[in-house]
């Protein structure tokens, strides 16, 4: 049974967490499948986003505490670091859809996808403390979205949350009743934007981070100038002045 089910509809790739009766809990086969899964997206062309779900009650509970005695602590660090560091190397957007419990590296995924939207009664919590552990791995990217002070207090009190108060700080975009149907429609919307000014984008955001305005603003008016010579920037021009959904050639 594969542990993440894939399928396409059109230049949408829905990827889905398949471990519901561990509660989508992430053992080292489980990361090692996803991040596979995500870095062949990343490199096909006909691949415009990624919709990651779950399938069951929840979304993910964390890391999987039973391996822990049955593989070695690096074999699951190997493959957790290369996972949860995967918002960061993407060049296709990255949607969650989250129901049900979205715990420790569950959290950290959600902190990895570029957008992300909730079932009102989703929860979140960085639960490590509870266990004698810290959220070690999954901090970078949380308080990369958070910020370093609301990450610490949530690693140090292992809280659980609801969804509007994930929205309220930053984790969540978007809250849906129906969050199947909705989190499609965003994710397929995105998913025909062009290639071109997506992966400028994310390089663009990934690159500046941590540098100082100066350089930032160098690395700006670079990818600018490229992105501003490309084809698809010409094309969307037309488009708007022709009043008609722009054809991006480098969709072809």
């Amino acid at each position: 049974m594969a542990l993440v089910e894939s399928r396409r509809e059109g230049r949408l790739l829905c990827l889905a967490l398949n471990r519901p009766e561990k509660r989508n809990a992430l053992n080292a086969a489980l990361c090692r499948e996803l991040v596979l899964a995500l870095e062949h997206a990343d490199r096909d062309p006909g691949v415009g986003a990624v919709l990651l779900t779950a399938i069951g009650k929840h979304f993910c509970a964390g890391m999987d505490l039973s391996e822990v005695s049955t593989a070695t602590t690096t074999e699951i660090t190997s493959a957790q670091e290369q996972l949860f560091t995967m918002g960061a190397r993407l060049g296709r957007p990255l949607i969650g859809a989250v129901q049900g419990a979205a715990l420790g590296g569950g959290m950290g995924l959600v902190a990895n996808c570029h957008v992300v939207l909730a079932h009102p009664e989703a929860s979140f919590g960085l639960t490590e403390i509870r266990v004698g552990l810290w959220p070690f791995l999954v901090f970078r990217a949380l308080s990369t979205a958070l910020g370093e002070r609301r990450t610490t207090e949530l690693s140090l009190t292992g809280r659980t949350f609801g969804a509007m108060e994930a929205k309220e700080i930053g984790l969540v975009h978007e809250i849906a009743e129906n969050l199947e149907e909705r989190a499609m429609e965003l994710a397929a919307s995105l998913a025909q934007s062009s290639p071109t000014a997506i992966r400028s984008g994310l390089s663009f955001v990934h690159e500046v981070r941590g540098r100082d305005w100066k350089t930032a603003g160098e690395i700006a008016r670079r990818i600018r100038d490229e992105v501003f010579e490309s084809e698809d920037f010409e094309e969307g021009q037309r488009a708007f002045q022709e009043k008609r959904p722009p054809r991006w050639p480098s969709l072809k």
